[in-house]
């Protein structure tokens, strides 16, 4: 079974989403059952794959025991620097695995899910640390990690959020109405993904334009389905794409394209580098250049995080030099200042803006290389 892609998954998913939505018309509780949903989504995809299927269990065991255990070092020693990173390292461990395995051909750690499941378990470290988060609990961390429409290819929640959402029972009036949202984003997103991409995929996507919009039509419908489901099982999953082609300038695309993605960047790499960089006062204190400098470990790291490819690197890199070179341009350009609203200023700019987010993708695509 596929998510989000072949006719048994949708019929599987509709069955088990009657008993979800009758729960939230009735006003009552649906997070148990949702946590079974996953699990038993989980059997579906994993049952064939014995290795896959132990590969998840182990990394739930450790991760669990990584995020338990630092909470409870928290309390006790507080703000401890040293513990903080080692456990960062110890969640990011088996993603690290996985992708060095991939890359020598060896399948370790290798399950659905484990890139988009690391992000939460890091974000919950990180605000360990920080102090927004006291305790971390099995089951609640077992249903954030596994929530099944968005466990392959996200949206990436945010654990806090997820957890009001998952413990919080809707009025009826106000599900419905999530309900209804949910049901036009699942076939907003069929018509993205079934209709729009395979129509684009016939036109080959050797060309870059094509491939740039095949890939926002297929990520795009997925994100939507999956924004939809979560719906339906009462959890408001943010959502994934703004229009991001009608983007001014790249600092407007990352706020449109893969938003959780980009934000989760933003929030738990950049800021804090940033936060590093102007405490040590780095490059002689010079606030341009260091935010220059963790745009482009930023968005380097971001295309690491998609592969080891030379391609994922560079496009990572591509993204962080533009948008490095758009900071100093619109904090140092008078003819930027001047012009930034004028209209035709405006139409120059997103087609600037839309060539060089093409060329990325073509870069993406491995293509090139």
């Amino acid at each position: 079974m596929a998510l989000f892609e072949d006719l048994q998954f949708f019929l599987a998913a509709g069955a088990l989403a009657v008993p979800a939505v009758i729960l939230g018309l009735m006003e009552k509780s649906q997070k148990l059952y949702t946590c079974m949903v996953s699990t038993l989504f989980l059997f579906f995809v994993l049952g064939h794959n014995i290795n896959a299927a132990l590969f998840l269990g182990g990394y739930l065991l450790i991760e669990y025991c990584a995020v338990v255990s630092f909470a409870r070092l928290r309390k006790i020693r507080g703000k401890d620097e040293k513990l903080y990173y080692l456990f960062l390292l110890l969640t990011l461990l088996p993603l690290a695995v996985n992708k060095l395995g991939a890359f020598v051909d060896l399948k370790l750690f290798a399950f659905i899910g484990i890139s988009y499941m690391t992000f939460k378990v890091v974000q919950i470290v990180i605000e360990i640390h920080d102090g927004l988060i006291e305790e971390v609990k099995a089951y609640d961390l077992f249903c954030f990690l596994t929530f099944f429409p968005t466990i392959l290819c996200g949206p990436i929640d945010r654990s806090r959020r997820f957890l009001e959402n998952s413990n919080t029972v809707l009025p009826r009036d106000e599900y419905i109405n999530m309900l209804g949202d949910g049901l036009l984003k699942i076939c907003l997103g069929l018509v993205y993904k079934k209709i729009f991409a395979s129509l684009l995929v016939m036109a080959g996507t050797q060309n870059m334009y094509i491939y740039g919009l095949h890939l926002f039509f297929d990520f795009a419908g997925y994100s939507l389905m999956a924004v939809g489901l979560s719906y339906l099982f009462g959890i408001k999953t943010p959502d994934n794409f703004n229009q991001p082609f009608r983007s001014v300038d790249l600092r407007d695309f990352w706020n449109r394209w893969h938003m959780t993605l980009s934000f989760w960047f933003r929030d738990y790499l950049f800021s804090r580098i940033l936060r590093r960089a102007m405490r040590g006062k780095w490059f002689g204190g010079n606030k341009l250049v260091q935010a220059c400098v963790c745009l482009i470990i930023n968005m380097t790291v971001m295309g690491i995080w998609h592969g080891l490819a030379p391609h994922y690197i560079v496009y990572g890199i591509y993204h962080g030099v533009l948008l490095a070179i758009t900071e100093v341009y619109q904090k140092k350009s008078g003819f930027y200042k001047k012009h930034k609203k004028d209209r035709v200023y405006r139409l120059v700019s997103w087609f600037v803006t839309f060539n060089l987010v093409m060329f990325g993708f073509y870069i993406f695509s491995g293509q090139l290389f």
